[in-house]
């Protein structure tokens, strides 16, 4: 199943042209661009979303979704002491700090806010020896996470995103981790909204400026280097008539922290004024009985283990439709939640918007050895 729905992901967050001519992207003063609506999982428009970036401290997405698996598997926990390494309180001084310090022993709960609100080097350092041992032991996890997400193009050498040859990735790839830490990680998730956070009785601001600017937005990152530039992963939830609607825009490489605050908004609040996210199918309910040869039952349910949503400019929810293409025969056994076939949702010019993987709703078991030969020969026959 987990192999399903990491295909699922890196399957639909492909760049959809339907749309192109009917709503022109904007004009983003960046290196790179990207906008997700993660309601749908469809890509609305991006600009060299698949050249290869220095993250920055966007890196530390990464770092808090291992260290959030840690506590989830029950490897760490929030109220658990770490006692700060030397190698994680000397952190290149020049950078952004939570002030720990070496030898006293801090939590892990205040080492995820040094690291997400304050974009602690530090806390990173210390995480992810908390988690690993060594920092290089904790890279490794983290590109082994973004190969399971299916981040083709990034690897992680270190926790905290200074400047290295093996530390890199894609403003698509980054696009993919900032879903996945959404969707997994729900009650961590809040951290990326908080304004600010005092650590040894010093209070530092969050760097995200749209937290302040747009009450829609919720997080998530900003990263910089001389090399990278500036750096804002922002993600804003609105309403979408009985639904909210999520979108993620990642902005890589502006000239200024004004500017990817600036070029961020432009981006969600585009996609937000030209787009809707329209429920197609709901989760568990079939959409299709199709035959079924050489099972315990000659009919199964399919469709979809979750709420499918297909975005589309305004105005245009009329004219999709969706055309359905089973792997027919099928025949048992049958698992649940196996595929067994696609869902292809068209526009009115006849272009796909979206592909989506159809389901089996549950399980149908083989017939007995009489049922099995007489539908041998009848699929022979048809």
């Amino acid at each position: 199943m987990k192999k399903l729905f990491a295909a699922l992901a890196v399957a639909v967050l492909s760049l959809s042209t339907a749309f192109a001519q009917i709503v022109p992207a904007p004009t983003i003063a960046a290196k790179s661009w990207l906008l997700l609506d993660s309601t749908s999982n469809q890509i609305l428009a991006a600009n060299d979303a698949d050249v290869r970036i220095e993250p920055a401290s966007l890196t530390k997405l990464m770092t808090a979704y291992v260290a959030f698996s840690a506590i989830r598997d029950k490897r760490l926990a929030l109220n658990q002491m770490i006692t700060v390494s030397t190698n994680a309180w000397k952190v290149d001084p020049e950078s952004s700090k939570m002030f720990i310090e070496p030898r006293v022993p801090v939590s892990v709960n205040d080492l995820l806010y040094g690291l997400i609100v304050q974009s602690g080097n530090d806390a990173a350092v210390a995480l992810a020896e908390a988690v690993a041992g060594t920092e290089d032991a904790f890279a490794a996890l983290m590109t082994r996470e973004a190969e399971r997400m299916g981040m083709k193009s990034t690897r992680f050498s270190n926790s905290h995103g200074l400047p290295s040859p093996n530390n890199y990735s894609t403003a698509r790839d980054l696009a993919v981790l900032a879903t996945h830490l959404v969707n997994d990680h729900p009650e961590f998730y809040k951290i990326y909204s908080t304004k600010d956070f005092t650590y040894n009785k010093i209070k530092q601001s969050n760097r995200n400026r749209l937290l302040w600017l747009d009450p829609t937005v919720d997080g998530m990152k900003t990263g910089h280097t001389q090399n990278a530039g500036y750096c804002l992963i922002s993600t804003a939830k609105r309403p979408n008539g009985a639904h909210e609607r999520r979108l993620i825009s990642v902005v890589i490489g502006t000239v200024s922290d004004q500017a990817r605050a600036q070029e961020s908004q432009k981006l969600l609040n585009w996609g937000f004024l030209n787009f809707d996210a329209v429920k197609l199918y709901s989760k568990d309910v079939a959409i299709d009985t199709p035959n079924v040869w050489k099972g315990s039952q000659n009919k199964i349910k399919i469709g979809f283990t979750h709420d499918v949503f297909v975005t589309v400019p305004k105005g245009m929810a009329g004219k999709i439709k969706p055309v359905l293409a089973r792997k027919d025969p099928l025949v048992a056994p049958i698992d649940k939640n196996s595929q067994v076939g696609t869902i292809k949702v068209m526009s009115a010019e006849n272009k796909v918007i979206t592909e989506l993987p159809v389901l089996a709703l549950e399980q149908v078991g083989p017939a007995g050895m009489f049922g099995r030969a007489l539908d041998s020969i009848r699929l022979w026959i048809h």
